[in-house]
């Protein structure tokens, strides 16, 4: 069974329960998504969940980035969702990982991050998820 991470805003938690569901559906085991933080031990919380996060994502066949609608902006991508997608990206250049890396849909043309995400499409180092699901 392939694992899969699901990258995305820990503030859209219905979105990430539709797609928890809908790739345990499809026989994928969800190691790994955006959770809850506790806002009391903002800090020592965030490490926790960096830490363990990233290490789920060495340990990942597929990273599946979530990049709904936000803030009236199509396919928002936030420095974090960026920030993972590089990081399994870097691990399949550098380090011969094969993580396969999807993201739900193109980002718009007023993302910060909007041309390295066109271009990584182009190189071929991402997909979108319509090509996951072939």
């Amino acid at each position: 069974m392939k694992k899969i991470v699901i990258s995305g805003s820990s503030s859209m938690q219905d979105t990430i329960t539709y797609w928890k569901d809908c790739f345990t559906d499809k026989n994928l085991e969800v190691i790994d998504y955006p959770k809850q933080i506790n806002k009391k031990n903002l800090l020592k919380e965030l490490s926790n969940l960096y830490s363990n996060f990233y290490k789920s994502i060495d340990n990942t066949d597929i990273l599946f980035l979530a990049n709904v609608d936000k803030n009236n902006i199509k396919g928002y991508i936030g420095a974090n969702i960026f920030s993972e997608l590089n990081y399994a990206l870097i691990q399949n250049l550098n380090n011969n990982k094969n993580i396969e890396i999807y993201l739900l849909q193109k980002p718009s043309k007023e993302l910060f991050c909007y041309d390295e995400i066109t271009n990584y499409l182009e190189l071929g180092w991402i997909k979108l998820y319509e090509e996951l699901i072939k």
